[in-house]
């Protein structure tokens, strides 16, 4: 049930519980594991364009995190028997293991077309046949938005903890791509609700990484005395994430800082930047990214509802990429301090991996090599 009124039935998987969320839809053609388990889609009903889904199963070297955050998931097709040496679990079973219902059958097609045009909209998943459709769909427009939430403390870890595994799969791009050897920099990354591959692609830079929880003090993070700070991806409205502004307000003007997807929002608010909310969102592996400082273009993975308003951006930063489809600002950098961000994910997982130079990006600001007039070019 759509809060527009739109009724579908079609067949249950996964969990028998209700689900309730606001549904985005995701164009890649792979990586449903990746996506079930990013921390991003907490409060979204993910609803997969690929018409067939879960025929190489589930396995646990390709979880982003440690458990679904998804509301419900929305196929044309759900395999039922998976067909890959890797796979542990069928994706129903995977499901249902984390009590996220799922219906297929349905036609994914029309609601695409659907939120395209009319913009994404909360969504009911229940096995309930028996109630009348028209107390189903105002069951729906009395579940909360996803701005009326702070998902992101929901999704962040309990406590600070070290990361050290960089690259394990033989699956994973060469880590010699990324790592410049010399002098280990230790750098404290905010979990907003941070996705394994962010955090194995900075290990697997040569970096000693600290994860601390998205509330943590400025001053805190700055007894340790890092040599740098990266701001992670999270799910929700960036302005509702006022401790991760206000943090990010005291750190960038004390060492170099690195941000990805919410990460790149809380940036552009800490600059006195605004955020919108999207018509339907950037969800997928293949959005075109203009390098403005390069002329080059990438094929990037992305996951947000929420963009930063270019004409809000104040002198002092500088909009080094934007999305060729749409126009919106894909990353910044700042004139004089050692600051720059992306809103798309230089990781993937899934997707390709044109902008895994961030993270060498990153590296060579804390060397001092990169001036940040050059985070966006490549090395």
């Amino acid at each position: 049930m759509l809060e527009d009124g739109t009724v579908l039935v079609g067949r249950g998987f996964g969990a028998a519980d209700d689900g309730f969320g606001e549904l985005v839809f995701n164009t890649s053609m792979t990586g449903y594991q990746e996506i079930l388990t990013d921390p991003s889609y907490r409060g979204q009903t993910v609803l997969l364009t690929q018409p067939h889904i879960g025929n190489y199963g589930v396995t646990g070297e390709d979880e982003e995190s440690s458990r679904l955050w998804l509301s419900g998931l929305v196929v044309r097709e759900a395999c039922h028997r998976a067909s890959n040496f890797r796979s542990g679990l069928e994706l129903s079973d995977y499901l249902a293991q984390h009590d996220v219902p799922g219906i297929e059958g349905v036609d994914t097609r029309m609601l695409t077309r659907r939120i395209r045009d009319r913009g994404e909209q909360r969504v009911l998943i229940t096995r309930d046949l028996d109630s009348d459709e028209a107390s189903l769909v105002e069951r729906v427009r009395q579940s909360p938005r996803v701005a009326e939430v702070d998902h992101v403390l929901e999704v962040t870890s309990e406590r600070q903890h070290a990361w050290q595994k960089g690259y394990e799969s033989p699956f994973s791009p060469p880590p010699p791509h990324l790592a410049t050897g010399g002098r280990r920099f230790r750098v404290v990354a905010y979990d907003f609700g941070a996705k394994r591959n962010i955090l194995r692609s900075l290990a697997a830079c040569g970096l000693d990484l600290t994860v601390v929880p998205a509330a943590t003090p400025a001053e805190a993070v700055l007894e340790q005395k890092p040599d740098g700070v990266f701001l992670s991806n999270g799910p929700g409205d960036p302005q509702v994430c006022a401790y991760g502004i206000a943090a990010a307000r005291r750190l960038v003007q004390a060492v170099p800082v690195f941000g990805i997807c919410l990460g790149h929002q809380l940036l552009a608010h800490t600059f006195g930047g605004k955020t919108f909310k999207m018509k339907f969102g950037h969800h997928g592996g293949n959005q075109p990214v203009l390098d403005l400082t390069t002329g080059k273009v990438e094929i990037t993975s992305q996951n947000h509802s929420y963009a930063v308003d270019r004409d809000s951006l104040p002198d002092g930063v500088v909009v080094t990429h934007e999305n060729l489809n749409d126009g919106t600002v894909e990353g910044l950098r700042h004139k004089e301090l050692p600051v720059f961000s992306v809103q798309y994910h230089p990781e993937a997982a899934p997707g390709p991996h044109d902008a895994l130079y961030l993270f060498r990006r990153f590296v060579e600001l804390l060397e001092g090599t990169g001036a940040p007039e050059g985070t966006g070019a490549r090395g």
